[in-house]
């Protein structure tokens, strides 16, 4: 038997955002059925950056497949023309361990991110939601917004101007004109931002709480905390929203509820559900158009590992594809 090898370029014409959302909704609801076994991701931390694992198992909702992902995050890499986060996934048989394929991971990784917000703003958003708010302007934004126009029908985005990021700001304000044909303001004023959106959407390594204040009825998908003392989101915003977080040990660990659960200013109670429960409908979604809703996404490797399944069956079989001889 041959070893797949797949690029990231065999990847981007298999896995759509909305390849990625439906794949996403079914891993989460594979692990809330008990179909999944998924170990919390392991870290290695270097001077500048972390390298995570992340092995898992699915068998239900369609999926029979196991594999595991390395990736780094390393945010000084634009300096050296490297991507922030890159990514590697092994998929094995899971009845004899065999590796299926190799692929590359990085832009699997952006556009699963972007599933797993989408999944959580089409059960935790308002349905009439058409102001989206950004604070972090980099490529999780554009999976973010790609994927989140596949469940909401977003009219206009606001984007926070962090002073260090102004050329980062302009090029994701005129690659949503371009590519979405967008309304797209940016400023310099957070709570412009966050109080005017229907939806808030955090992508930053920050470690100290960069929103403070949001409306009734916003929906807040917190991404950039992926990581122990990572924090983007005010902890008393935290207090007042219905949290929900991809898995708890990754999210008490590493993801935005991390910090706050430590200093003692939000405990477990606090925590509503796991997505993956209100996708399989133990657990409800929003219910009134006036509460604020948050989803903690630490990034789970049953995304991953679903998403890679989907893209090699669907070229397995494909002229042109390399492949090697390993044994």
């Amino acid at each position: 038997m041959k070893t797949l090898i797949l690029t990231r370029h065999d990847i981007e014409k298999i896995l759509t955002p909305a390849v990625a959302n439906e794949t996403v909704e079914k891993a989460f609801k594979a692990y809330s059925m008990g179909c999944a076994e998924m170990p919390a991701k392991s870290y290695l931390y270097f001077p500048k950056g972390d390298l995570r694992s992340m092995p898992a198992y699915i068998s239900g909702e369609g999926f029979d497949i196991a594999g595991i992902k390395c990736g780094n995050v390393h945010p000084q890499n634009a300096e050296g023309n490297l991507p922030a986060v890159m990514a590697v996934i092994i998929l094995n048989d899971p009845q004899t361990g065999f590796p299926l394929a190799v692929m590359d991971g990085t832009y699997l990784t952006g556009i699963r991110t972007g599933a797993a917000g989408a999944i959580a703003a089409k059960y935790l958003s308002r349905k009439d939601s058409k102001v989206a708010g950004f604070v972090g302007c980099g490529a999780q934004a554009r999976t973010q917004l790609s994927c989140l126009l596949e469940v909401r029908n977003i009219r206009k985005i606001k984007i926070w101007q962090f002073p260090k990021d102004k050329e980062c700001v302009q090029e994701f304000k005129k690659w949503a004109q371009m590519t979405y044909g967008m309304e797209a303001i940016v400023s310099s004023h957070m709570d412009d931002v966050t109080m005017d959106s229907d939806i808030v959407i955090t992508t930053t390594p920050s470690r100290s709480p960069l929103v403070n204040y949001v409306s009734p009825g916003t929906h807040i998908n917190a991404i950039g905390a992926d990581a122990p003392g990572k924090q983007e989101i005010n902890h008393k915003i935290l207090k007042q929203a219905k949290l929900v977080v991809d898995d708890w040990t990754q999210a008490s660990h590493s993801g935005e509820i991390n910090v706050p659960l430590g200093l003692k200013q939000i405990t477990k109670n606090d925590v509503h559900a796991l997505l993956g429960d209100i996708v399989a409908g133990k657990k409800k979604g929003r219910t009134s158009a006036k509460e604020i809703t948050l989803f903690d996404a630490t990034g789970l490797a049953i995304q991953d590992i679903s998403c890679g399944y989907i893209v090699y069956k669907a070229l397995k079989n494909r002229r042109g594809i390399k492949s090697i001889k390993l044994f």
